[in-house]
């Protein structure tokens, strides 16, 4: 069951919200771990990715995954090194815009994707310094499952 497509407000909401107090190699660890979790127990065939200052410190493949997800992946933590905010508030922006991303960005569709599944990893008094990734969902359980597991962690 695929849930609704949040709004531009709601998705700018859940970054003002989901701010990490720190990000160490350790919480890389912590926070990809617990999205491997999340998605065995949805059964999820993802490829799940975590970045900090252009260094992977996580990649995990999980089963019904392929080689596609990471080229999405890659394709979508561009948009959240270049916007500093998640792949999938930058496509919404632009569809509430009446055009897409593809069409007005004016960046080359095959290096940039604003399809849901990455997000940035801010930091308190730091900013944007990585973001976490996730493919191989329909776009809008690609960002919930991200979420979820942004929610856990700093909850946690």
């Amino acid at each position: 069951m695929t849930a609704a497509a949040p709004s531009v407000e709601e998705l700018e909401a859940q970054e003002r919200r989901l701010v990490l107090p720190r990000f160490t190699y350790d919480d890389a660890w912590a926070l990809g771990s617990l999205l491997v979790e999340l998605a065995r127990e949805r059964r999820a065939p993802v490829a799940i990715d975590i970045t900090r200052g252009g260094q992977q410190l996580f990649h995990a493949a999980l089963p019904g995954s392929t080689p596609d997800n990471d080229a999405w992946i890659d394709r979508k933590r561009r948009v959240v090194e270049r916007y500093g905010c998640s792949s999938y508030l930058v496509g919404a922006r632009f569809r509430a815009k009446g055009t897409t991303f593809e069409a007005s960005s004016r960046l080359d569709p095959d290096t940039y994707a604003a399809h849901a599944g990455a997000f940035p990893l801010a930091v308190e008094g730091a900013g944007v310094i990585g973001a976490v990734v996730v493919s191989g969902l329909p776009q809008v359980e690609d960002h919930a499952l991200v979420v979820a597991a942004l929610e856990r962690f700093i909850a946690a």
